[in-house]
C-alpha cells in the first residue's frame, strides 16, 4: 500500500544528473504503522487505518492508546482503495516506510493550507480592482457591485458570490508530483513543486496510480 503520513519540512532545489533544476519540497516521514483495517462487512466500507508520530503516554487518551496497542501515536489516518478492494499482505501492526515509494513516481500530496485570515477581494479571488484614476478615490481594491438590486438574483445577493472573507486553511491536494529522491538514512522524501501548509504541517502522500 503507497500511503504514508509525514510533515512539511522546507522547499529547496534539487539539481538532477542530466542538469535540471527543479523546486522541490522536502518531507519528514518516519515510518508510520497499521493501527486498524476496516472492512465492508463490518464497517459498511474497506479502508486502512494508519498512526503516525510517536509522543508521551501522558498526551494521548486512554481510548487511543488502547486502540494503538499500547503506542502512543499523534495522528491518524485512513486510505480508502480506490479499487474498492483491500491491499495483499497488509495488518494490524504493520509498519510502513518510504522502501513503498520508487524515484521517478508521480504521488498525490493532501494537506491543510496555510491560514491567512480575512482576507479583500483582490487577494482572495485576485480582482483587478478598480481604475487609478478617473476620480476614483476609496476603491482601488473594492470589490464592485454585487448585483443585490435586482435582476436575475431577484433583489438579493446569490449564493457563491465572491467576496471578501476568510482566506487559508483548507484543506488541499496536489497531484501528480515527482519523486525526486528518497532519502532512508533521514526517513525524507523529495517531491518536486510546492505542497499545501507551513513547516510542519501534516500531509499525506499516497500513490497517484489506482490501488
Amino acid at each position: 500500500m503507497k500511503f504514508i503520513l509525514g510533515t512539511k519540512v522546507k522547499m529547496t532545489t534539487v539539481f538532477t544528473e542530466d542538469g535540471q533544476a527543479y523546486a522541490a519540497t522536502i518531507i519528514s516521514a518516519t515510518p508510520s504503522v497499521v493501527t486498524q483495517i476496516k472492512t465492508a462487512e463490518k464497517d459498511g466500507y474497506n479502508a486502512v487505518q494508519i498512526g503516525y508520530g510517536e509522543t508521551k503516554d501522558s498526551r494521548v487518551a486512554k481510548a487511543q492508546l488502547g486502540h494503538a496497542k499500547g503506542k502512543a501515536l499523534k495522528h491518524f489516518a485512513e486510505e480508502r482503495p480506490r479499487s474498492g478492494k483491500l491491499p495483499e499482505g497488509v495488518e494490524v501492526g504493520k509498519t510502513i516506510d518510504l522502501s513503498t515509494f520508487e524515484v521517478g513516481e508521480k504521488v498525490t500530496v493532501s494537506a491543510v493550507s496555510k491560514g491567512k485570515g480575512f482576507a479583500g477581494v483582490v487577494k482572495r479571488h485576485g480582482f483587478h480592482g478598480g481604475p487609478r484614476s478617473h476620480g476614483q478615490k476609496h476603491s482601488e481594491r473594492a470589490p464592485g457591485s454585487i448585483g443585490g438590486s435586482g435582476g436575475r438574483a431577484g433583489g438579493r445577493v446569490r449564493a457563491g458570490m465572491k467576496m471578501a472573507g476568510r482566506l487559508g486553511s483548507d484543506r488541499t491536494t496536489v497531484r501528480n508530483l515527482k519523486v525526486l529522491q528518497i532519502l532512508p538514512q533521514t526517513n525524507e522524501l523529495v517531491l518536486s513543486g510546492a505542497i499545501p501548509g507551513r513547516r510542519g504541517t501534516l500531509v499525506e502522500v499516497r500513490s497517484a496510480a489506482v490501488n
